[in-house]
């Protein structure tokens, strides 16, 4: 554990330069405080800062659709807190998914896989293809985070732990993820005179703290605190070692019950994938039942009926079989989507709706450049190499990186005989018509 907190890659990697209610800190600074248990016991923690993500989703029927995620960052020294005890989780939490034999369930969030979605996502189409015949189920829980029943949390939290009741350190830090406060940000940049846009932002985040102590004190009326008795926030340190801490008992059950008839079944998040081998159909649905039962005994863990599909994979095809084994299934989908990739049976590809909202994007930029011209608001000529950097083939081997490099590590991964660039076909001319039209 001191290995860990003294390891320098470690530091570089977890440490964030936002601003926020106290004074910016990271872990290597703080050590003594934050692996101290009496200190952690008695630590009172700030409110979280609250903002919506935008994670609308573009398709070709319906256009644009709205989606949120509501995101929370926590304060430096709070950061450092969740950091240091999501790691001694996370080492117990692999401990006992090694002896529970389910190591390689649950895939997101871990420190010891080093893996990726698209190396997960491979693992499941090449077991599907090596099977041959065999049926899929693909799983998403509703508003996952924001359900997590805090009594059951307690009890897997106190059952990796090895105790009847948390000691005094993990029952605060369990306290305050669970009954947590939130500051919104449209409200901190309000009493910081500033706007809420990309130039807000920057200037919020140059300043020492997001307010003074007497700014602080004058307002304490705009934080909000969690009354219920479930949900965590999303985007804290430890949020992702907890989802999959609450989820164990859950998984262990999926997986030996998938192990009997020699499957596969894995969770990425609130997204997981079954697949059984062919066996009679009456037996299948037994064994997708008893999955959906086992989910549902866990408190508040819901599956999403729009996101459940059920699929027939044979001689080289998919179908899509909902209807025969849920009346509320999701039948529309013609191919087996995980963790953004689609499968059609013969060929694995990035997933139609990714590569939507990449040129929903594109256009949305090319559109904004060609109205204006091509100059900014104060005049100055915009260079078009910008574009073609953030939207292009060019732009994957760039400092940052682009959507492009993603499409290359793929297709190292997944290697030349799929189709992953099946939906980006004349790119560049894309972005030359994009400009031209507009």
């Amino acid at each position: 554990m001191d290995a860990w907190l003294s390891d320098k890659e470690t530091i570089r990697k977890i440490k964030r330069y936002y601003a926020h209610f106290d004074v910016k800190t990271d872990i290597g600074h703080v050590t003594d405080y934050v692996s101290n248990p009496q200190s952690v016991a008695m630590h009172g923690f700030y409110p979280f800062i609250h903002y919506e993500m935008d994670m609308s989703k573009f398709n070709k029927e319906k256009g644009l659709v709205p989606k949120t995620r509501d995101i929370c960052y926590a304060a430096h020294i709070d950061r450092c807190i969740y950091q240091y005890y999501s790691h001694i989780l996370n080492e117990l939490y692999n401990e006992r998914t090694i002896s529970d034999r389910i190591s390689d369930v649950a895939v997101a969030y871990r420190t010891n896989l080093g893996k990726s979605n698209i190396q997960f996502s491979k693992a499941a189409y090449d077991f599907i293809r090596k099977t041959e015949n065999c049926y899929v189920m693909i799983g998403d829980f509703t508003h996952f985070f924001d359900n997590l029943d805090h009594a059951y949390l307690k009890k897997q939290w106190c059952s990796l732990l090895g105790c009847e009741r948390l000691p005094k350190d993990h029952y605060n830090v369990f306290k305050n993820i669970t009954l947590f406060s939130q500051w919104e940000l449209t409200d901190l940049l309000k009493i910081n005179a500033l706007k809420d846009n990309k130039a807000g932002h920057r200037a919020l985040n140059k300043q020492s703290r997001v307010l003074t102590a007497e700014q602080y004190k004058n307002n304490r009326s705009h934080i909000q605190s969690n009354r219920n008795h479930y949900g965590i926030p999303q985007g804290s340190p430890i949020s992702g070692m907890l989802a999959n801490l609450y989820m164990l008992e859950v998984d262990r059950k999926i997986h030996d019950l998938i192990e009997q008839y020699k499957g596969f079944y894995m969770r990425y998040s609130d997204d997981f994938i079954v697949v059984l081998p062919d066996r009679p159909e009456g037996q299948v649905l037994n064994v997708f039942s008893e999955v959906r039962e086992f989910i549902a005994s866990a408190p508040r863990l819901i599956l999403e009926p729009s996101k459940t599909q059920y699929f027939r994979y044979v001689e080289k095809e998919v179908e899509n079989i909902g209807k025969a084994v849920s009346k509320d299934a999701d039948d529309s989908k013609k191919f087996i989507n995980f963790l953004g990739f689609s499968f059609d049976g013969k060929k694995v590809f990035i997933r139609s709706k990714t590569t939507a909202k990449y040129y929903y994007r594109m256009y949305r930029k090319a559109k904004n450049i060609a109205k204006t011209g091509g100059y900014t608001g104060k005049g100055n000529h915009i260079n078009l190499s910008g574009l073609y950097t953030l939207y292009s083939e060019h732009g994957a081997k760039s400092k940052r990186g682009n959507y492009f490099t993603y499409i290359e590590h793929a297709e190292e991964e997944y290697g030349q005989d799929e189709d992953i660039r099946r939906d980006l076909k004349n790119n560049m001319g894309k972005i030359r018509k994009a400009l031209k039209n507009h």
